[in-house]
């Protein structure tokens, strides 16, 4: 469903992800299909999509900007392309000893709030955190303040460019001088987890990685695997998990580094507190397993 050209299904994927609610999505599916019944029978092809029921975001999920023990804050740097927009988040305790690090990589409507707070999230958790903007070569996310815009104007980039993006967020966050220089991973969301995937056999010099119900690379690609991967996927996100378990086998016979948990129950975006998909259970133990992950090979000996 979720690389569906259908503009059916991308407005369901917008739901899920948290961009406008229920009433939203039936208004602008309405709206293509011309009447409410015809919407209706539209949605009917989405019943995982349309029955999920979003669980309350337990205190202290959440990381305000202003929290005592991070710093917080827009950031740009230089890309290939020009600049490149992100957000940065840095944990106090880094400036009297140094720290790892994760580069965020965001789903497919850019760099928003949601994402903005995972990164802050990684900075308490004790990572220097830094989300990108791969819409930064059209302006950046700011530049497309409606949901469909967003998401437009990434599927006008290509993968070179978003690999490009993130490989500026890297060389950027080698520079900062709150952080272990050679100990930063990457995680990344939905489309943010395919390209976490990608930048991870692209890159050996990446600690560790985190791909959140990402596309997986073909088995080609996974032969260059030389980074430990723990992939988060979800039951009912039957496409993706499925690709994954055939995945899976390659990366076991390959003898790679990898962890897999797929959770029962829920649908693809869980993890996103904003979305109608969002599971609080699942996605804090995704959380807590993918913390630990990162503290095990960024803060490893040696």
């Amino acid at each position: 469903m979720y690389e569906d050209k259908n503009p059916i299904a991308q407005l369901v994927h917008l739901y899920v992800d948290g961009a406008f609610s229920r009433r939203e999505l039936v208004r602008r599916v309405t709206r293509k299909t011309g009447s409410v019944a015809a919407a209706a029978a539209a949605l009917a092809a989405f019943p995982e999509e349309m029955s999920a029921q979003a669980t309350p975001v337990p205190p202290g999920v959440r990381v305000a900007e202003n929290d005592a023990e991070i710093v917080a804050g827009d950031v740009t740097f230089p890309g290939l392309a020009g600049v490149v927009y992100g957000y940065q988040a840095v944990p106090k305790k880094a400036y009297q000893e140094l720290q790892p690090g994760v580069i965020i990589v965001h789903e497919n409507r850019g760099l928003v709030d949601h994402i903005k707070d995972v990164a802050r999230r990684a900075a308490k958790a004790g990572f220097n955190a830094l989300a990108v903007d791969l819409l930064s070569r059209q302006g950046g996310t700011a530049q497309f303040t409606e949901p469909t815009q967003q998401t437009a104007a990434y599927n006008r980039t290509t993968q070179v460019e978003r690999r490009e993006g993130l490989m500026a967020g890297l060389d950027h966050m080698k520079r900062m001088d709150t952080i272990i220089y050679n100990r930063i991973g990457i995680m990344g969301f939905c489309a943010g987890g395919g390209n976490t995937w990608d930048f991870a056999v692209n890159f050996e010099e990446i600690g560790a990685a985190v791909p959140f119900y990402g596309t997986p690379p073909a088995a080609a690609d996974l032969d260059r695997l030389k980074v430990p991967v723990l992939g988060i996927y979800a039951e009912r996100d039957r496409n993706l998990t499925q690709q994954m378990l055939v995945a899976a086998d390659t990366l076991s016979r390959s003898q790679k580094i990898y962890g897999l948990s797929v959770y029962e129950g829920v649908g693809h975006a869980f993890h996103n507190d904003t979305g109608a998909a969002y599971n609080a259970e699942a996605a804090m133990d995704a959380w807590a397993r993918s913390m630990a992950f990162f503290n095990k090979w960024l803060r490893r000996a040696g």
